[in-house]
């Protein structure tokens, strides 16, 4: 295997982190070996098939082994849980082994990348309990959510807002980045904590708008009209926004997004209504008056609890509108 400065860890292979993880190997030198991990056995010897030509794909275990081995671990994380569990936890958490592999190689730095939506408080207390390790000075923690859905983490497009103390660690950070997301679309938003800010605001303001969008489109569908051209026309007007132009919600209306695949494969509503709390946490945590929050998640967790949209992707709003009568 190769040496800790030519090998990365990739820890969690979910929906979004298994493409942004084939990404990364396909994009790093044969000689340079990508270590994963994911709680999901199926999923990783599925991703070592996928990988079998691309450069060496071992296993690991822990967050621990992983910064044992590697000198820069990303990780793809589901929830605040799943993060405090792989970065805090004393025996198998990266920190914990940070704090092994720095004390015993005064020579070696860490980066670690975590890419994850998660609340802000979890976040920052990762944040804490790195700048309290006794390694701190070679640690370096940088939250860097991405937007994009699934389809963005597929063909490498995705954004990446990240959040770093230490400025001088962002063109390496965004070097690796690179090889998952757009280049011209990594962002420094601020310290540690403030790419999670800036993804979680995006979100706040994603989840009303795929309702608004939806509920405009529905009312032209309810009049009978094109609503092909009713797109084309708000695209070009002042209500163009990424759900219309992106990801429309009505089917037929663009190729190769979910609304036209059943609304399969994107943005599961029970996670837009999950990422429109976190953003209502946030409104709350510092004192900023909001309207639509509440309005929109009752929406979405009224459709969420019928089976006929639960596990959609979030566009099915539209679906869900056009199938009620008006209240």
């Amino acid at each position: 295997m190769a040496p800790p400065e030519q090998t990365v860890a990739f820890i969690g292979l979910g929906v979004m982190g298994y493409p942004m993880a084939l990404n990364l190997r396909k994009a790093l030198p044969r000689t340079h070996t990508l270590l994963i991990c994911d709680v999901d056995p199926a999923a990783l010897r599925r991703f070592q098939w996928d990988c079998r030509t691309l450069g060496p794909v071992p296993t690991i275990s822990s967050g621990f082994e992983a910064i044992q081995q590697a000198n820069t671990v990303i990780t793809m994380l589901p929830d605040a849980a799943a993060v405090k569990k792989v970065y805090l936890d004393p025996a198998t958490g990266i920190l914990a082994g940070a704090a092994k592999a720095l004390t015993e190689n005064s020579e070696q730095e860490k980066l670690v990348i975590e890419c994850g939506t998660i609340e802000t408080a979890t976040i920052l207390e990762v944040a804490r309990a790195a700048q309290a390790s006794p390694v701190a000075q070679r640690l370096t923690f940088v939250d860097a959510p991405v937007s994009g859905g699934p389809m963005g983490a597929q063909d490498g497009s995705l954004t990446f807002m990240v959040g770093a103390d230490r400025a001088d660690a962002f063109d390496t950070v965004k070097s690796y980045l690179a090889h998952m997301g757009k280049r011209d679309a990594i962002f420094l938003c601020g310290g540690v904590g403030a790419g999670t800010a800036f993804k979680v605001i995006n979100n706040y303001l994603s989840a009303i708008t795929s309702l608004a969008a939806s509920e405009a489109l529905n009312i032209g569908a309810k009049m009978g009209l094109d609503l092909r051209l009713l797109t084309d026309v708000i695209n070009v007007s002042g209500g163009q926004c990424w759900v219309t132009s992106k990801s429309n919600p009505v089917p037929g209306i663009q190729e190769n997004v979910p609304s036209s695949r059943g609304y399969e494969g994107g943005f599961r509503i029970e996670l837009c209504a999950k990422v429109l709390q976190m953003g209502a946490d946030l409104a709350e945590m510092v004192g900023a008056r909001t309207v639509l929050d509440g309005p929109t998640l009752g929406a979405l967790r009224e459709a969420a609890g019928d089976e006929r949209y639960r596990g959609k992707d979030a566009r099915v709003v539209y679906k869900w509108l056009n199938e009620s009568e008006r209240k």
